[in-house]
């Protein structure tokens, strides 16, 4: 109750992201497991996996919100007029975060392969997509917890980065090659998931930048912004895929891979 007297100040609105979060999160899970009943036996994975992605932030997302209303909570007092002051927080949910995004990240590029369906040809695509998020996010965590401004703040950010652009690299290479046979309606659909990495997660250095003007809830209301379009968007992307290939499948018009 104390967290809300937060009202419409930066803080207020990132405790009310959060929420929006869980509530984000645990919706586009619910529907994403349901969607994998119109899918058939080779597709259904690929819901399985997106259901998972938001579940698995619903949760991390409740911790979050947590952490951080106790945080604005101690941070809040009363001037001599009777008006809420709001402090430095003591605390961010930086932690949990990481351990989200070194679960989800990596579940979430590795849809791409799961799609394409390429069996053992598809491993060293699998590999090189899970290894490179997950430097991405190892040297980004180096970064976030270095002081801010520092070199080593900057060098790990910009590693991060670099990681970041090599993912792209490999989808908009070696994906787009590996999925050429599949049919054109599909294309179209795994440009979407490829613009998500692109475009979506530019936010993401674009927010790691903002902790330098020192209110670290400004970072933490772009992440939250974010992560649910970026989760409950990309899944439903993966799903929308995922039904055009059902119904060529089950049509039989649906090509083999090389």
């Amino acid at each position: 109750m104390k967290a809300l007297s937060a009202g419409l100040s930066v803080e207020g609105i990132t405790m009310y992201l959060f929420w929006l979060g869980i509530v984000g999160m645990g919706a586009g899970a619910l529907y994403l497991f349901m969607m994998q009943g119109s899918l058939t036996k080779t597709y259904k994975k690929v819901a399985i996996v997106a259901g998972i992605i938001c579940a698995v932030a619903c949760f991390h997302y409740f911790r979050m919100a947590n952490i951080y209303v106790e945080s604005l909570a101690m941070a809040i007092s009363t001037d001599a007029d009777g008006n809420t002051v709001i402090g430095k927080l003591a605390a961010f949910p930086t932690a949990y975060r990481y351990i989200d995004w070194i679960i989800t990240v990596p579940l979430m590029v590795l849809e791409f392969p799961l799609l394409l369906n390429l069996g053992k040809k598809g491993r060293p695509l699998f590999w090189s997509l899970g290894l490179v998020s997950l430097a991405m996010l190892v040297f980004a965590w180096i970064a976030e917890t270095s002081v801010p401004g520092s070199g080593a703040w900057w060098t790990n950010y910009v590693i991060s980065c670099g990681c970041w652009i090599v993912m792209v690299g490999i989808l908009y290479t070696q994906v787009t090659k590996a999925a050429a046979y599949l049919p054109a309606n599909f294309q179209s659909t795994l440009g979407v998931m490829k613009g998500f990495i692109l475009i979506g997660w530019i936010i993401y250095p674009i927010g790691f930048l903002l902790a330098l003007g020192g209110n670290e809830s400004t970072r933490e209301i772009a992440y939250n912004i974010a992560d649910v379009i970026n989760k409950v968007g990309f899944g439903v992307a993966c799903v929308v895929a995922a039904t055009i290939l059902s119904k060529h499948e089950e049509a039989g018009t649906l090509p083999a891979a090389d």
